[in-house]
């Protein structure tokens, strides 16, 4: 959902940073200019640093209302907005609104412990030994495969897809695009399978297979869960969190290109 550029210029800003140098010299410089609010008073938080850093202030954020304002302090920044002093509120005010829903992963160990965790890149699954994993799936309730023997399979986000899913060669997806992606790390067997477009309203279950052999690990973003027996994978119809980019740097114009670099 993409709201359209705005005029207001917000006054009251949090900035927060990753620990690096670069980012926490851009924290000093940008307090000193503008002021510095705490989070919950904030109409905006700034997060300094890379990627990482600004999904983790995603997921402190996620629920609140609260926007967040990425600058590139970090390596990449695939996320973020270009790094400047000048004119904040200015850029701030004109920003373009992403709206971000997490996956919400539900997952039972061989214990039978019950966790709980919010994801808003991928919730992935892959093999604990150096045996291959074997995992049943079902989308909606429906089986949809019996057996993957695979190192993992994961669940990714359009916000996602450009992080551990294309690594696994998964597609890219548009932020707006209302589609999951389903995608197999090293699959062996069916070899040939590359994975699936899901609808956002699907609710994706995993069975671990021989699970006492064949030990499983699960992960919402950084949450994660040793031995699992069953992960249970939907979108939340709930909680959001709220990405702010400058409209000549938005987030489908990245996408776009990065589909054209390979």
């Amino acid at each position: 959902m993409r709201d359209k550029p705005g005029t207001g210029k917000p006054r009251r800003f949090a900035f927060v940073s990753s620990e690096t140098p670069d980012a926490r010299t851009a924290l000093d410089a940008l307090a000193a200019e503008y002021g510095q609010f705490p989070v919950d008073e904030a109409d905006v938080v700034v997060a300094l640093g890379g990627d990482g850093f600004l999904l983790q202030t995603l997921r402190d954020t996620m629920g609140t209302g609260k926007k967040v304002y990425g600058m590139n302090r970090g390596t990449i920044g695939f996320l973020m907005n270009e790094y400047a002093l000048d004119a904040l509120p200015e850029r701030i005010g004109a920003a373009v609104a992403e709206t971000i829903r997490p996956l919400e992963m539900r997952a039972t160990t061989m214990d039978g412990e019950t966790v709980t965790a919010l994801a808003i890149n991928e919730v992935a699954l892959w093999r604990q030994s150096y045996q291959t994993a074997k995992i049943r799936i079902s989308v909606d309730g429906k089986l949809r495969m019996e057996e993957l023997s695979c190192d993992g399979v994961m669940v990714a986000t359009p916000a996602g897809s450009t992080a551990y899913n294309l690594s696994a060669h998964g597609p890219i997806l548009p932020l707006d695009a209302p589609l999951l992606a389903l995608t197999p790390v090293s699959p062996f067997r069916p070899r040939a399978w590359r994975g699936a477009l899901l609808p956002n309203r699907s609710e994706v279950r995993f069975e671990v297979l021989e699970a006492d052999k064949r030990p499983v690990n699960a992960a919402a973003d950084h949450t994660e869960v040793k031995s699992v027996q069953s992960v249970t994978v939907r979108q939340s119809k709930s909680v959001t969190a709220t990405l702010l980019f400058d409209p000549s740097h938005s987030w489908n114009e990245r996408i776009l290109k990065e589909q054209f670099r390979y």
